[in-house]
Order: C-alpha cells, then sequence, then structure tokens
C-alpha cells in the first residue's frame, strides 16, 4: 500500500537520523583519528533538524561549534537486513546536510569514555537542505561536497572519498537498526572541518545541484542553573 506521507518533506515526520562518523579518510586523520575498519554510528533525534530561514542554535556548553558538509541518503522504503545489492531500491533521495558538532565537548566525551550526545544531538544540529529527487543524483558516489563561511571556502570534497559507499551503509546499518521510511542517513563529511562564530554565514552545496544558506547569528541555548552544573561536573577532565 502506497504511503500517505510526503516524503520530500521528510524532516516535519522522519523518526530518527543516523549519522556516520569518520566515513572519509583524511577527515580522521585531521581530527587524529584512527581510520575504522567498519562505520562508526551515532544517532541525531528529529528535533536536530532546522530548515534554511532559521538560526542554528548555539548550545551554552560549547566555545567550538564545528560545521561538517554531509551528503544525506533519505529512505523511501524500509527494511532490516537489507543485501547490498538491493540496497539503493530503499532509496527516496537525498539532502543537503550538516552535522553541527560541539567539538571540544565531544573530545572531552572522548577523553571520558562517554558518549557523544551532548556533542551531536543538540537541537538544531541537523541543518538539511530541500529534498533531493533520486533522479538528480543517479551515483551518490560522484557528487562534490563544498561548505563555505563568510565567502571563504572551508570543505571542498568527493563522495567518492567515502570510505563506506551508500549502498555499503544502508545494508550494515539495517542489520542493528530496522531503517523505516523518512529516517535519514548522515553518510560522513570531507576533511576541513573548522569553527563559527555567532553572525557567520554558512553557505554549502552539492555541486551545482543544491546549495543553503545559514545567516544571522546562532541564538544560544538557555539552561537552568542546575543543568550548567551538572554540565560542568560531567565534562570536568
Amino acid at each position: 500500500m502506497a504511503s500517505s506521507k510526503n516524503i520530500a518533506r521528510f524532516w516535519e515526520w522522519g523518526r530518527k537520523i543516523i549519522c556516520v562518523g569518520r566515513n572519509y579518510a583524511d577527515h580522521a586523520k585531521e581530527l587524529k583519528n584512527a581510520v575504522p575498519s567498519e562505520p562508526v554510528l551515532f544517532l541525531k533525534p528529529p528535533s536536530a533538524y532546522v530548515k534554511e530561514g532559521s538560526p542554528i542554535l548555539l548550545p551554552f556548553y560549547t566555545t567550538n561549534l564545528h560545521h561538517e558538509v554531509e551528503l544525506g541518503v533519505v529512505i523511501g522504503t524500509g527494511g532490516a537486513a537489507i543485501p547490498q545489492g538491493s540496497a539503493m531500491d530503499h532509496v527516496a533521495g537525498y539532502a543537503l546536510c550538516l552535522d553541527m558538532t560541539a567539538r571540544d565537548v565531544q573530545d572531552q566525551c572522548k577523553a571520558k569514555g562517554l558518549p557523544w550526545t551532548l556533542a551531536k544531538a543538540f537541537d538544531t544540529s541537523c541543518p538539511v537542505s530541500e529534498f533531493i529527487p533520486k533522479e538528480r543524483i543517479p551515483n551518490p558516489g560522484d557528487v562534490r561536497l563544498w561548505l563555505k563561511v563568510n565567502d571563504q571556502l572551508r570543505q571542498d570534497g568527493h563522495t567518492s572519498l567515502m570510505l563506506f559507499p551508500v549502498p555499503f551503509l544502508i545494508s550494515y546499518i539495517s542489520d542493528f537498526i530496522t531503517l523505516e521510511e523518512g529516517d535519514l542517513i548522515l553518510t560522513g563529511t570531507p576533511k576541513g572541518v573548522a569553527s563559527v562564530q555567532e553572525h557567520d554565514e554558512i553557505q554549502a552545496g552539492i555541486g551545482d545541484i543544491v546549495s543553503m544558506t545559514f545567516r544571522g547569528h546562532y541564538a544560544s541555548l538557555t539552561a537552568s542553573p542546575r543543568s550548567f552544573r551538572g554540565l560542568q561536573h560531567l565534562l570536568q577532565v
């Protein structure tokens, strides 16, 4: 039976965002991480979505917020234990995505063996473009990803450099997490990640297929004194 949901507005009803870390060797190396032998996975909640025209919220607990431009894969047909050979049949389309990362918090969490949730899953940590129909990107392993901050090119990479290509990622993830219609897979970022400040303008694109801009100030998330003290204690090294 055909779905009644509008896949072109997946960010309004999709249930999860599954992210792949360290999927470009040069990015792993620039952060002094080992190049993985299998995908590194983490999650963002749907509240991480933000669309062009709205601000990216700077969490109160970070002073080093990084940009990471990524190709997002939008799942159209769900499944579990999906074979690589049929993985692309489950793809509805794509989106240009940013994985905003509180790098200082991530470094502290890694040093203590803690999950990356505070660094990766905060509200507005996943800016996304409009939905890109599947036929506009016939080969997701052959597109350019770029990102500028204040019109200065920061990231300029190519999905051909992925350690684990899209069909493999879909198959691998579905062995552990059932994929559902409207899910988004973030496929990793090329090298060149760096910090952004309040009032910076971020422009990003997938070749000349789609681009997006996030302008204005980055409004700080507020927190109660109790939560601030809890975070200070948690992140003490």
